[in-house]
């Protein structure tokens, strides 16, 4: 039998629970319903990665992680709060440790699903911090899903508890991780002789 697929989340902000951690956490819970196994690198845990630097190879703990789960990883769901109409320096670090994989059979994220996601108080920053978002996906060789999800926080998107309220949200988070799971399975599938 195969194992799980192993979906990467990576997000948030340095404020835990924030808006883009519960819609991060939120995927995620989707993936998991449907047969996944997760990992979330959430804003704290981002926080704790110190700035990239290619020419120093030695890496924190975290940074070791973080790279190794991305290694591992079957599918990677990003969520970014959109700051200044782009992605935010915490998000961005992180993705920047990609760089690692570079000399890897699999180089970067090539030909895995990238689930977006993208939130902020209205929607000129949060639209093109998603555009921003799905291109550095496709820079890092990965396969963007059809649909990115763009978050307006402006009005309550989430319960305290971390579930939309909104059947907008809850439709876009649920088909962002609907989409990586199907790519998961269908690349799996080419893969495996007996899936």
């Amino acid at each position: 039998m195969a194992s799980k697929p192993l979906i990467v989340g990576i997000g948030g902000t340095t404020r835990a629970n924030s808006s883009t951690e519960k819609a991060l956490r939120f995927t995620l819970g989707v993936c998991e319903k449907d047969g996944a196994s997760t990992i979330i690198f959430d804003g704290p845990t981002l926080d704790a990665l110190p700035n990239y630097a290619p020419e120093k190879p030695d890496r924190v703990d975290e940074a070791s992680d973080f790279v190794a789960a991305v290694r591992r990883a079957d599918g990677i769901i990003v969520a970014t709060p959109g700051y200044h109409g782009t992605i935010s320096g915490l998000v961005k670090n992180a993705l920047d440790y990609v760089e690692d994989l570079r000399e890897d059979e699999r180089v970067y994220w090539s030909g895995m699903p990238v689930g977006c996601i993208a939130t902020g108080a209205g929607w000129q920053g949060t639209v093109t911090a998603l555009e921003a978002l799905r291109a550095v996906a496709h820079a890092l060789r990965g396969w963007p899903t059809p649909l990115g999800a763009a978050i307006n926080t402006s009005q309550p998107a989430f319960s305290p508890d971390g579930d939309p309220i909104d059947e907008r949200v809850s439709f876009q988070l649920t088909t962002v991780a609907q989409e990586v799971m199907a790519f998961v399975r269908w690349r799996r599938a080419g893969e495996d002789p007996n899936g």
